[in-house]
């Protein structure tokens, strides 16, 4: 009989997520990406974003649903809190390199 593995359900497992969680998040807000952006990469982006910010990439979207709550949550916090340091982006134009704009059409 095969043994199972209880780690990914124990208190360490969540904390580590947790920990995980708020790093990209915290990655992600600096260079000005929203949950909407997040939600919109797509799997292979978010791999490449999660090294960038050398961070091993989540190997579950439970992780990356933690991450686009915060980035919401501290988005709210911004906006009651314009003027705090935490509210600004330190990287924002690296957005750019994650986030590309939406093409306009010839006219």
């Amino acid at each position: 009989m095969a043994e199972k593995n209880f780690y990914s359900h124990s208190d360490a497992a969540e904390k580590s997520r947790r920990d995980k969680a708020v790093a990209l998040a915290r990655y992600l807000w600096d260079r000005d990406i929203s949950a909407d952006d997040l939600a919109a990469m797509a799997a292979d982006v978010r791999r490449k974003v999660a090294r960038a910010a050398d961070i091993n990439p989540p190997s579950s979207d439970e992780t990356w649903t933690v991450v686009s709550t915060l980035l919401r949550e501290k988005a709210e916090w911004a906006r009651d809190h314009p003027d705090h340091d935490a509210a600004r982006r330190a990287h924002s134009g690296e957005k750019i390199l994650w986030v590309k704009p939406p093409v306009q059409p010839w006219r």
